[in-house]
């Protein structure tokens, strides 16, 4: 039987989707793949698969207590804040208590006007930018693009500006899944206490103070879990989209045009991004609640299903022609499927901040280029987001606004 494949090394970082391709070849549409520690799991990188998956709740669950598994996992294993034991959060709730509260998130989120939220976008990116205009050259990864939705949100939630920096550091280290993944979901669970017991003692109009007064009556507890969750979903792959849409538009001459005043083309850049270099490549995770059948793969209980996005993206059964423009066509999986895909207003919410952000580099410097190499560009290390460690341009010196 052919081996495993490592979820994580240089070639999953450097080239996922030649990795996705091979393992198609070897293994077809679900495919066995080995986890930090030598734990196993199944990758599923069929789009039908995929579909099947996420469209059945019951056989394949999101209730982590029945893994298989749990007794090699360690205390300190450095993926256990992305494939926990079951926690009061959304992520682990499944049938009508998870349809409400998903009814919640969707109806605090709703409740954000749309003109704010990008004012809100394009302020904070205005002043990211003029901390770097002056200088002509910059990494717009990490003085921009890692530092703008995680400002937005804190403001949309209800923090203050200045915890923002504190938040993006927690973020990142427990989404990465590096040796401080523990300590950045302790940080971030301690603020979303304290932003939760300031809000319901006074009370403000944010998205905290809306779930809060929802009538559902969810305890503190799950309302803090599901804003680690909002927050780490709305963070990181933001970030990554804008980073992985500049890095595209700056290296594919299709897209030349909107870097000299065009913006026609800054939706399908983000869209073709969706497709084919999608910030959330692997999500954790469905278990089976009994032996079954998948892809010709014998799948028994309790086993580890990770939802191959990207994956499943990139099926040559869905995606005949893989060179062509995406354009309008949104069957992607980048927000997931199902009753756990990312709520729509969640969506809209990154949207706005990923559009208003690229849209403003492009504003304030109209001449900005790769100051390497595009072949020097590499990745962070990370099973679950596929995102640029650097993305160093030049551009003609401005002052700021």
């Amino acid at each position: 039987m052919t081996p495993p494949i490592p979820l994580s090394g240089p070639r999953f970082q450097a080239d996922p989707g030649d990795l996705y391709r091979e393992m198609r070849r070897r293994h077809g549409s679900v495919a066995p793949v080995i986890l930090d520690g030598d734990i196993p799991a199944w990758l599923v990188v069929g789009y039908r698969e995929l579909h099947q998956v996420t469209g059945d709740p019951v056989l394949f669950s999101r209730d982590s207590e029945l893994w298989n598994q749990w007794d090699r996992i360690p205390d300190d294993w450095p993926l256990l804040p992305m494939i926990g034991r079951k926690q009061p959060s959304i992520l682990y709730t499944v049938g009508e208590r998870h349809r409400e509260r998903a009814q919640m998130i969707s109806d605090a989120l709703e409740a954000v006007n749309p003109s704010e939220l990008r004012a809100f976008a394009e302020q904070f990116a205005d002043e990211l930018l003029d901390a770097i205009c002056a200088k002509g050259e910059t990494d717009i990864i990490g003085e921009y693009a890692m530092l703008l939705p995680v400002r937005v949100l804190a403001r949309l939630y209800g923090f203050t500006d200045e915890q923002g920096p504190g938040l993006v550091t927690a973020l990142n280290d427990m989404i990465n899944g590096t040796e401080r993944a523990i300590e950045g979901q302790i940080h971030l669970a301690g603020s979303m206490a304290q932003l939760l017991a300031d809000r319901k003692a006074a009370p403000a109009d944010d998205v905290v103070s809306r779930m809060l007064a929802h009538s559902s009556g969810f305890t503190d507890e799950e309302i803090a879990q599901d804003l680690m969750v909002m927050m780490a979903a709305g963070h990181q792959p933001t970030a990554d989209w804008i980073g992985n849409s500049l890095r595209l538009m700056l290296t594919d001459d299709r897209f030349a045009a909107s870097l000299f005043g065009g913006r026609h083309s800054v939706g399908e850049a983000m869209n073709e991004v969706l497709w084919e270099d999608t910030p959330t490549q692997n999500v954790a995770g469905r278990w089976a609640s009994r032996d079954t059948q998948l892809g010709g793969r014998r799948i028994r209980a309790g086993d580890l299903l990770l939802l191959g996005l990207q994956g499943a993206n990139s099926d040559p059964q869905v995606r005949t022609d893989g060179s062509e423009l995406t354009g309008g066509n949104n069957a992607h999986f980048s927000f997931g499927h199902g009753e756990h895909r990312c709520p729509f207003p969640a969506q809209e919410v990154a949207e706005v901040i990923a559009r208003t952000g690229i849209e403003v580099v492009l504003d304030r410097l109209p001449d900005i280029d790769l100051a390497v190499p595009a072949d020097e560009l590499t990745r962070r290390p990370s099973p679950w987001l596929r995102g640029l460690r650097a993305l160093p341009v030049k551009f003609t010196p401005v002052p700021a606004a």
